[in-house]
């Protein structure tokens, strides 16, 4: 055997005795499980008798545009005037923009305003549609804690006429007291004032439904 040889088994032996202890090590530590978050859903529920239809024709939902850091799924603290914190262990089980459009679409079908309420990726001819744009979405936990919601709306109609589109644009802002730090009171916050900002929407859209422009092809 050569020199050369020798030495090179000198350096490889304790090399491997090092990865043999290193993988008896391991497999002898206790296996501790992937820490998945923990999800959560705002999904207010209309209650209450529906209106008195307005509309034999339908309204659309549009785009539903979130405002950054609220526009991901993590949980968002608000610590500081320009602090803000997102929560990654705590999650929406969808996009905010997602869980809002479809809690309006649900709640504005309960309420009859329209014949019916149709999502954003229906073929439906959308005669009158209505967009949302979510400015605020969050904990405040600079004095005491409360949920954040804040939120426009914006009526619209198709029509063919070079006029403005826009039949009512409301803009609405709601602070929920919290009972304490934890996530599930977040999102119960959360759930409460967007089901808040919604019945006083319901308010105004009936009024608006009260008037409508004609739309296209209803001239």
């Amino acid at each position: 055997m050569s020199i050369r040889t020798l030495r090179k088994s000198a350096v490889l032996k304790p090399l491997f005795c090092v990865a043999i202890v290193v993988g008896l090590v391991a497999c002898s530590l206790p296996q501790r499980p992937a820490v998945s978050p923990t999800s959560w859903m705002v999904a207010p529920e209309r209650t209450g008798a529906p209106n008195k239809p307005r509309s034999d024709l339908w309204l659309k939902m549009g785009s539903v545009s979130t405002t950054p850091p609220f526009d991901g799924k993590s949980l968002v603290y608000r610590l500081g005037d320009q602090r803000y914190e997102k929560d990654f262990y705590n999650i929406y089980s969808a996009l905010p923009n997602e869980m809002i459009g479809s809690a309006t679409r649900q709640w504005m079908n309960q309420a009859q305003i329209f014949a019916m309420t149709v999502g954003q990726g229906n073929s439906f001819f959308p005669y009158y549609t209505l967009q949302i744009s979510v400015d605020e979405f969050y904990g405040d936990y600079r004095v005491r804690p409360e949920a954040v919601v804040t939120m426009e709306f914006f009526l619209t109609v198709t029509s063919g006429a070079k006029t403005n589109p826009i039949i009512g644009s409301n803009r609405y802002s709601k602070r929920v007291p919290l009972k304490d730090n934890t996530p599930a009171a977040l999102a119960l916050g959360q759930q409460q004032a967007l089901a808040q900002i919604l019945k006083e929407y319901e308010a105004a859209l009936y009024q608006y439904a009260a008037n409508l422009p004609k739309p296209l092809g209803k001239q």
